[in-house]
């Protein structure tokens, strides 16, 4: 059962702005809870892994964590260096250590920091875990323990770079000398964040040539308004692709757990349509088997890759923290959510936006295509499937809308679909005909209302939008 603790984790970690809520006290909370979580489970002896992204304060925030579990008696290896999430979920896995955390607010604005917590199996944190977590985090705040910063017990403390091994396995995972040999242009917007320099080491010298825009850490995120790789945040790199100058740009967010992705004309690929060519290349053109796990505000197509090549696809509530956990039952092939963040089998079951460019590129060299003619392979498969997300800001103090009265009394077409039902998981999503869907949900990270629509024409889902803003009132 959650506690109340004034410090809540969302879909993933805690996220709050800086300096009014997120405050040197508050993360020293998290961290003492964290502690004692290891402690729970017999876990502290194993250690803690601890990494930072480029905002604001981070890397002192990510040390006032290594010395609150050092004085903990929790052996602590703390990065020497802005590092992506997955590199550090990777790092815990790796060390076998009890937990991990990474000091980030992944693709939220420069005003905001973060806690993410990674359990021993170097993903997101399960729902139950994060209970446990929150109520550990509501004790020390109840018993005043995050009021000093302790001495760091420095014989507990280690700092590594944790670049080099992470980059080496991704050669186990990824044919990387099929790509360092194609001879194609890459564009790689980092977008200030942590994924800076980490496709240029993978693939290093060969004819394939990376040329890495926003390269620079910068924790205001200049000329976006947050580092999340979608078209509205890209316009540097999307006026670059369409001067012909690359034959697919990449982009990772903030904290390089997603990716976002321009094809050759610096058009914007969906990030459903990416996955979905992510989940053909392992099936199809790798030939590999086994389930795909999707969240609910991922395309139908994956159900219909699905029905094509025989492998079942669970579907789940929007975040990691609920497709991870899945994705190790089944041992799925892939997984994959709305929000660009997909994790694939053999590496971490977490998402991993350095992996999936690499895939993205592999999926183009093993079939000499490029992104354009990928997606029209896709839709020769699958039909025309088109998508898009509006995110309504709400006022502070405002509510969302009563997603179960939304459900209860669902419209009997949208956008000329005929509505064949309701699910009420995660927000409000209506099941249209020929697999399309609608959804109203409140954000999880942010005070958003979001509203997704798949729909088989973009006019078709401009449309579907619209209709759902009405039903929301918004």
């Amino acid at each position: 059962m959650a506690s109340e603790s004034p410090i809540r984790f969302g879909t993933d970690g805690w996220r709050a702005l800086i300096a009014r809520d997120y405050t040197f006290a508050n993360v020293r909370a998290c961290a003492h809870g964290v502690c004692r979580l290891l402690a729970a489970h017999g876990n502290a002896d194993r250690g803690l892994v601890v990494g930072y992204d480029s905002r604001f304060g981070s890397a002192d925030f990510a040390a006032e964590v290594a010395a609150v579990a050092t004085s903990l008696g929790v052996p602590t290896t703390l990065a020497d260096r802005v590092v992506p999430t997955p590199v550090v979920s990777f790092e815990v896995i790796r060390r076998k250590a009890g937990g991990g955390v990474v000091i980030t607010a992944s693709h939220n604005s420069a005003a905001w920091n973060g806690f993410k917590y990674k359990p021993d199996y170097g993903g997101s944190a399960a729902p139950a875990i994060i209970d446990e977590l929150e109520s550990h985090i509501a004790a020390v705040l109840a018993e005043g323990a995050e009021a000093a910063t302790p001495h760091a017990a420095r014989d507990l403390l280690t700092t590594a770079e944790l670049a080099p091994p992470y980059v080496a396995n991704l050669a186990s995972v990824v044919d990387l000398d099929a790509i360092r040999n194609a001879g194609l242009r890459v564009g790689f917007d980092a977008m200030h964040g942590a994924g800076a320099g980490y496709l240029e080491a993978a693939l290093g010298a060969g004819s394939t040539s990376v040329v890495e825009m926003r390269g620079e850490h910068n924790p205001a995120f200049p000329g976006m308004g947050q580092p999340e790789p979608i078209a509205p945040n890209l316009a540097p790199s999307i006026a670059e692709a369409r001067g012909g100058r690359f034959d697919v740009v990449v982009a990772n967010d903030g904290d390089a757990d997603r990716l976002g992705v321009l094809d050759e004309r610096g058009e914007f690929i969906t990030t459903l349509e990416v996955f979905s060519l992510l989940c053909l290349h392992q099936l199809e053109v790798r030939g590999v088997r086994g389930p795909l796990v999707r969240s609910i505000t991922q395309s139908a197509m994956v159900d219909k890759l699905g029905a094509l090549f025989d492998v079942p696809v669970h579907r789940t509530a929007v975040g990691f923290k609920f497709l991870g956990p899945v994705m190790m039952e089944v041992d799925a092939v892939a997984a994959g959510e709305e929000s660009g963040g997909y994790a694939f089998r053999g590496n971490i079951p977490e998402r991993d936006g350095i992996l999936s460019a690499l895939l993205f590129l592999d999926l183009m060299v093993q079939t000499g295509k490029r992104p354009s003619e990928l997606i029209e392979m896709l839709h020769e498969k699958v039909g025309e499937h088109a998508y898009d997300r509006l995110d309504v800001a709400l006022e502070p103090g405002a509510h969302a809308p009563d997603v179960a009265a939304l459900g209860a009394a669902p419209p009997e077409r949208l956008a000329g679909l005929r509505v064949e039902g309701t699910d009420t998981t995660d927000g409000v999503r209506y099941l249209l005909e020929d697999g399309f869907w609608g959804l109203i949900r409140p954000s999880g990270t942010e005070p958003l209302l979001r509203i997704y629509a798949e729909g088989d024409s973009p006019e078709r889902v401009a449309e579907m939008i619209e209709a759902l803003r009405g039903v929301a009132g918004v």
